[in-house]
């Protein structure tokens, strides 16, 4: 339900109002907009439909919320969320590129790496210190290690940092270390985690599931937002379908859905979509084309040598390369680069 307030509620009003609802065991979201404040309540049902709230001293209209997933819908919030990371506006009309190895190896490739998308025009680097891999002989990633070597080129290059956390006893590690919070995409309904992440402001970028449809996205969105983080960005990776060509079917069509659908910044993530380096460079720019507010890219010095997903991993050359054409499309589209 949504509580619209008059544009004079005074606070002494809205503090009252939630002291109500707190009475009553439910939960209040407040969103100020440009024109209106809103409080977003969740909770029975039974109980928000058979109280006076309309009654209450500086509430203008109570409305009910339709979708499914409440606080991340844009009946929430009409307008587009933007999530300031280090300096980086996500959501905003500049596009945020992510960029850097799927996996982090040693120090000096890391570092190395980064200085070179930070140079091609990477506004946060990417890389998994854990890796979540099919098979358990694959390469698991460096861990904590991995993660001070993110650190370390943040240092020397003033990048934000994006790393996945899979388990919810790193928390603490990943709040020190990381700026985003990534959730994969075999993690989107692991919802202790979800619900772990979502007790914190850090940012999370919450990856589609490999199978997973977008009404089920968006409430795994809404386990984070529930417990308090509106720091959410959306990422489509891919889903699995028939086809055996590349690796996943890259939904471009979920990108203007979801932000129909919700006020989240949504990011793609063409790499990981596709499997295949060459396809890189062609989803990127249709995916900036259907309004992704960001690219996840993946970039490795040596992919021949990668421990972890080389194929599907463009060179820095390429990488610059590509952002220059990235910026012609946004410009078409009203974005910048």
């Amino acid at each position: 339900m949504i509580i619209v307030l008059k544009p004079d509620a005074t606070e002494k009003q809205i503090d009252h109002l939630l002291d109500r609802l707190r009475e009553l065991g439910l939960k209040s979201h407040i969103s100020t907009g440009q024109e209106r404040t809103i409080i977003g309540v969740i909770g029975d049902d039974r109980i928000l439909h058979n109280q006076p709230l309309t009654a209450f001293p500086g509430v203008e209209s109570v409305t009910p919320i339709l979708a499914p997933w409440k606080l991340v819908s844009r009946e929430f919030k009409k307008e587009g969320t933007i999530i300031d990371v280090g300096g980086v506006k996500i959501g905003d009309k500049k596009l945020a590129m992510m960029a850097g190895p799927c996996a982090v190896e040693r120090l000096e490739l890391t570092v190395g790496i980064a200085h070179e998308v930070k140079a091609g025009g990477a506004s946060i680097l990417r890389g998994g210190a854990y890796k979540p891999r099919t098979s358990p002989y694959s390469f698991q990633g460096v861990g904590r290690e991995g993660l001070d070597y993110l650190l370390e080129a943040r240092k020397q290059t003033g990048l934000p940092v994006v790393s996945e956390i899979l388990d919810t006893r790193d928390i603490d590690l990943f709040l020190e270390k990381a700026d985003i919070i990534q959730v994969g995409a075999r993690n989107m309904q692991n919802f202790e985690l979800l619900k772990e992440v979502g007790s914190y402001d850090k940012p999370v970028l919450l990856k589609r599931g490999l199978s997973a449809t977008l009404k089920e996205f968006l409430l795994s969105a809404e386990y984070i937002m529930s417990r308090g983080n509106r720091n959410v960005m959306l990422c489509e990776r891919g889903i699995r379908t028939f086809e055996t060509q590349y690796r996943n079917t890259l939904d471009l069509s979920a990108v203007p859905t979801l932000k129909e659908l919700s006020h989240l910044p949504v990011i793609v993530d063409p790499s990981h979509a596709t499997g295949k380096w060459n396809l890189v460079a062609p989803m990127s720019r249709a995916a900036v084309a259907a309004g992704a507010d960001g690219l996840l890219i993946e970039v490795h010095s040596n992919p021949e040598c990668a421990l972890c997903d080389g194929e599907e991993s463009i060179k820095p050359a390429k990488f610059k390369e590509l952002m220059v054409e990235i910026k012609k499309i946004a410009q078409a589209v009203g974005r910048e680069l």
